[in-house]
């Protein structure tokens, strides 16, 4: 009896120390930021989804700087999230934003279009899987929500 007691801790044991090891690789990992920090491509205000990520492209109401302005301010508001590369002035940032749980990142890219008129395009998109479970489309409209009056609805 004592042996299947010994070999139960040992497989929970080593099952704990597995899911250690995986949660301190995607936590400490390096980032090739460069790979991520690129202007989604956006020629008409709509939605766009794959496996791993989803496009919004909308109509702004506001100045293109008041409207990134609102997206800095809004998205370092935001759990978990923080402005990883660009600036307002560049008109282009990269934010990085971290499951509550095992700490996957998600990258997400807003910028503005030189389309005229210009539109705000917002990627977000997953660095881990094969599938993101729907949490890069729920950022992207809760972030466009939040935005409220300085970009106009989907139409």
């Amino acid at each position: 009896m004592k042996k299947g007691v010994q070999m139960i801790a040992t497989v929970i044991l080593f099952l704990i120390l597995a899911v250690a090891a995986v949660m301190a690789y995607v936590r400490l990992a390096p980032v090739d930021i460069a790979a991520f920090h690129t202007p989604p491509s956006a020629a008409a205000p709509g939605d766009e989804k794959t496996l791993n990520s989803f496009k919004a492209v909308r109509t702004m109401t506001a100045p293109p700087a008041d409207v990134l302005r609102g997206v800095r301010t809004m998205a370092e508001d935001r759990p978990r999230t923080r402005l990883m590369a660009g600036d307002v002035a560049e008109g282009l940032m990269t934010f990085e934003t971290r499951s509550a749980l095992m700490g996957y990142p998600d990258y997400t890219t807003v910028t503005v279009t030189e389309a005229q008129p210009p539109l705000l395009a917002i990627k977000g998109r997953s660095r881990y899987g094969k599938g993101d479970m729907g949490v890069n489309k729920a950022r992207v409209e809760d972030w466009l929500s939040r935005l409220g009056p300085l970009v106009a609805p989907a139409s």
